[in-house]
């Protein structure tokens, strides 16, 4: 399937200049959306580079991730086309956290969410309980006195079984979740915010584990 081409336009008004690409809602624009003068092409089409897929190393850890009570849809889109990126192999969505059905997710997750399994539990507590009887380390993203810094986790078992848990935006991960869970890790925070948006540290996190 042929790549969709995009085209820079620029403004003619010198004491402008806005400049932008189209989209593909808008093929074309004639008008400077700041100033309403000409907007004319400026360079040639182009297209994103696409990587070939094909060519993909399956990851070594056996990766599922599962969202704990998440509220919004952006962020549930943005964790699964991180997690199809990073080879996830299951995503469970538990208690709030909207499902692929919601016609919202489509936006931020651009259709991965077509390609990544997926599904839903009432309880993140009884299925974290049922991953742990299958196998798998139960592994929290969450800050607190006990957290393991990111940079310090242990890699020497390249095969275990991870399930990594992600809370909710506000209120964080259930602390019965954290109770029962293997391990729990954060991302070192260096400025005067203490905490990361969900999909931005589930992103650090994830390529954390997998490479």
């Amino acid at each position: 399937m042929k790549e969709p081409e995009f085209q820079i336009y620029q403004c003619v008004n010198p004491e402008c200049r806005f400049r932008c690409p189209n989209d593909l809602s808008h093929r074309t624009m004639e008008r400077c959306p700041v100033c309403g003068t000409d907007f004319l092409p400026s360079g040639q089409p182009f297209s994103n580079f696409r990587g070939n897929s094909s060519i993909a190393v399956t990851p070594a850890k056996h990766i599922e991730v599962v969202l704990d009570n998440l509220r919004s849809t952006l962020n549930v889109g943005s964790i699964f086309r991180t997690a199809d990126g990073a080879g996830v192999r299951h995503i469970h969505c538990c208690g709030t956290t909207p499902t692929p059905k919601h016609p919202k997710i489509e936006k931020s997750g651009l259709g991965a969410e077509d390609f990544i399994e997926w599904t839903y539990h009432r309880s993140t507590l009884d299925l974290i309980l049922t991953l742990k009887q299958q196998g798998f380390i139960i592994t929290c993203l969450e800050a607190t006195e006990k957290s393991t810094p990111l940079a310090k986790i242990n890699k020497a078992h390249p095969k275990e079984k991870i399930a990594l848990v992600l809370g909710n935006e506000v209120s964080g991960i259930d602390p019965a979740v954290l109770e029962a869970a293997d391990h729990v890790i954060s991302i070192p925070m260096l400025g005067r915010k203490t905490s990361l948006n969900v999909a931005v540290a589930f992103g650090i996190a994830i390529y954390a584990l997998v490479i």
